[in-house]
């Protein structure tokens, strides 16, 4: 393993030893299977009407209101610019609450809850300026399975997201 390789092992370990992830969510956009930390998903909804809002981002499909709180729901194909969304019987909305605030995304699917040590985790694979990863943990292996690991929190807390206030040092 060169030194570069160990200094990326050692920060998802440290990213995910740090917050005790080692559970995720895994749901599906497109043909890909992704996992987000357990412990920020909320509740898992049928996809239902959504009331848009003018002006707002594509990928801000509009808001909910769930139970008084009026949360505003994003459609992480659209984010992640992987075609055009249908919504059908098995597309799902995952309300988040990230950073004390909640929200929802709206995926093709959710597959299941699954524990990853960290032999079945890997460092997200550089890819130069020609994609961002960002908001990319890591990758994770289960059987044959390969799992894009989102860190929730970083996409939802970004700048082109403004979902979330950002603290000023």
């Amino acid at each position: 393993m060169s030194q570069e390789q160990g200094v990326a092992t050692t920060e998802i370990a440290g990213n995910i030893t740090g917050q005790t992830l080692n559970e995720f969510l895994t749901f599906q956009l497109g043909s890909e299977e992704y996992g987000m930390d357990i412990l920020k998903v909320q509740e898992i909804r049928g996809y239902d009407s959504i009331t848009q809002i003018a002006n707002a981002p594509e990928f801000i499909k509009g808001v909910v209101n769930l139970r008084g709180i009026i949360v505003p729901i994003i459609d992480m194909r659209i984010k992640f610019k992987l075609g055009n969304a249908e919504y059908d019987q098995f597309t799902v909305v995952i309300i988040l609450n990230v950073s004390g605030r909640v929200m929802g995304i709206v995926v093709d699917g959710v597959s299941d809850v699954i524990s990853l040590d960290m032999d079945q985790m890997r460092a997200t694979p550089e890819f130069g300026s020609v994609i961002d990863t960002e908001y990319i943990m890591g990758l994770g292996t289960v059987e044959e399975r390969m799992l894009i690991l989102i860190d929730i929190e970083k996409l939802m807390g970004s700048t082109d997201m403004g979902l979330i206030d950002q603290v000023v040092n």
